[in-house]
């Protein structure tokens, strides 16, 4: 016992000691010497114009967002698209570690890397709350991860917006026999889905689009929602908008980063970069929605037309598009697995949206 009383009577006295000191350490004004921080200083090279809404300002907001949150420790310098390397080369910039990050369409990857399209738009696929759904959720972050840490990029969701439209044709579109032989910009497995039914589709980049259509290099385009192609003035020529986007129901774009240097950040840092992005992801789809029915409303005194796509044609686009689909899961491990993710997670999302959400079939 006496023992016990010895041992507590020095912890006491020690604990006692180091209060005295720190009490005057803070009279005398010292502070206690704390780890510093680094300095994070990137280039950051975006696919997007930055002052393009929900699609391309993203980026902009993760850099003002890390810049106050950190009172400058962090700071990204955004590069717009092209000025560092060209979008199709911005993914092995990164792995080289010639770039640190980017703000990339991972569909771009899709010549080298199969699988990235399915995490950047899927014809008939998820709308932009259930795409996020499935990346925080669902496996989604995790298999980009697993693939894109194979080229040395760590991949950050930081935007995913709603339904791009149909497209801007010079004429309307009745039926697939409409878009046979028609040279027009677009994407992705879309694309490849035009192809299969006889028109000719060319990936092309947003800037050079009008003067492609000026010129007669294309007959129709599609790009992204409504308020983004109105900055780019498809309007002007081509007078048909069509509705809806069965290509691309969500558009999603990420933070790519080396993995080297994403390893070499403190946890904090990481933290700081994934809720910066997490905020932005929010922002895009709010945004995104908010702008698209005024500017739909003022398609009139530009003399342009808002039309659907009648159903059949729905129904054989979509069609194609599964059988596409599925013989790309067949060619590449890994698209299968992400397809098949996607997949599983849509049917079971289906039963909380067909139970819990109100139909819209009414007025």
């Amino acid at each position: 016992m006496k023992s016990l009383v010895h041992v507590l009577t020095r912890f006491g006295r020690r604990v006692s000691t180091i209060a005295a000191m720190a009490a005057l350490c803070v009279g005398a004004g010292i502070t206690m010497p704390v780890e510093a921080q680094e300095n994070i200083r990137w280039k950051v090279q975006s696919t997007f114009n930055t002052a393009w809404p929900a699609l391309g300002d993203p980026i902009a907001y993760l850099a003002e967002t890390l810049d106050n949150a950190t009172d400058g420790r962090i700071k990204l310098k955004v590069y717009e698209p092209g000025k560092i390397v060209p979008p199709l080369e911005i993914t092995p910039s990164i792995s080289k570690g010639d770039l640190p990050a980017a703000y990339n369409y991972l569909a771009y990857d899709q010549g080298r890397i199969p699988s990235a399209v399915l995490f950047s738009a899927v014809p008939f696929g998820m709308e932009p709350w259930e795409y996020a759904a499935w990346w925080f959720e669902g496996e989604g972050a995790t298999l980009a991860a697993e693939i894109y840490h194979q080229r040395n990029v760590h991949p950050l969701l930081c935007s995913t917006i709603g339904p791009e439209t149909a497209g801007w044709y010079r004429k309307p579109i009745k039926g697939l026999d409409d878009l046979q032989g028609l040279k027009i910009r677009f994407s992705g497995l879309g694309g490849m889905v035009l192809n299969e039914i006889g028109a000719s589709a060319t990936l092309m980049a947003g800037g050079e689009i009008f003067a492609a259509l000026e010129k007669g290099t294309l007959d129709a385009t599609e790009y992204s929602m409504p308020a983004i192609d109105e900055i780019l003035g498809f309007h002007k020529i081509a007078k048909y908008n069509l509705f809806p986007g069965w290509h691309q129901p969500s558009t999603s774009t990420h933070l790519l980063i080396n993995l080297d240097m994403w390893n070499g950040l403190s946890a904090a840092d990481q933290a700081l970069f994934e809720m910066g992005c997490t905020a932005a992801t929010m922002r895009a789809i709010t945004r995104g929605e908010a702008l698209q029915g005024a500017q739909i409303s003022g398609f009139a005194e530009k003399e342009v037309t808002a039309a659907k796509l009648p159903d059949d044609v729905i129904q054989e686009l979509k069609t194609v598009s599964m059988r596409v689909i599925n013989e790309e899961a067949a060619k590449d491990a890994d698209f299968k697995r992400v397809w098949e993710s996607q997949q599983a997670f849509h049917a079971e999302y289906q039963i909380w949206k067909e139970w819990g959400y109100l139909p819209r079939d009414f007025r």
